[in-house]
């Protein structure tokens, strides 16, 4: 499958480099892509990595991934266009998180969410949101923990589309236990959940911990 990463950090070269080593054709999108170099490099035998512009990444992708900041996301995404984003699933992993007087907060909320509105923004793009509630090393590993029996969320407006997205969660990643929390308005909820998990990490000292639901 062809995938785009609209965004080149942490989260989008992990991401992206687990999909190109299980052979899907990746491209990076960047604001400037010569800083992909040794990501594209490290994998430059595959033949299936590569990088480039926002929008480059975006009309390569059959599938495209928001892994950019979440402050930047509407702005980045409006800088794409409507159009090599329509009909497409856009899976939305970004968080928008900023710090005021050195405290970890959400700019979106409680009446709102990032993932809501994306939707609003594209009207013609099947928006998921899922995975933004752990760490990038736990979305590509959750057997890493547990023996992969925690949760994971998922929620978006197109049934197909969240259908489609939790196969590829268990497909790529081993996810066992996708819990869908309804239409779009569930980022509420997930993004939310910065507030408890950013705590428990600063109990914890580190990021390798999720949740469970225990039914």
């Amino acid at each position: 499958m062809k995938i785009g990463f609209i965004g080149s950090g942490n989260v989008g070269q992990t991401l992206g480099h687990v999909l190109v080593e299980q052979g899907h054709d990746v491209k990076l999108g960047a604001r400037q892509p010569a800083k992909l170099t040794n990501w594209k490099k490290s994998l430059e035998n595959s033949g299936l990595a590569s990088v480039g512009t926002y929008q480059e990444a975006a009309e390569h992708g059959e599938l495209v991934i928001n892994a950019t900041p979440g402050v930047a996301s509407l702005e980045v995404l409006q800088l794409i266009g409507q159009k090599s984003l329509a009909g497409k699933i856009l899976i939305d992993v970004a968080l928008p998180l900023e710090f005021t007087n050195g405290e970890l907060r959400l700019s979106i909320a409680p009446n709102d969410s990032l993932g809501e509105q994306i939707q609003q923004a594209f009207p013609e793009t099947k928006v998921v949101k899922t995975l933004n509630t752990v760490t990038s090393a736990l979305m590509i590993n959750p057997l890493n923990l547990a023996e992969g029996q925690h949760d994971t969320f998922i929620g978006g407006n197109d049934t197909e589309a969240k259908n489609k997205v939790s196969e590829y969660l268990r497909q790529w990643f081993g996810w066992k236990n996708i819990i869908d929390l309804g239409d779009i308005s569930s980022a509420r909820a997930t993004e939310g959940l910065l507030l408890l998990t950013s705590r428990i990490y600063g109990a914890l000292g580190h990021s390798n911990f999720n949740l469970k639901v225990i039914r």
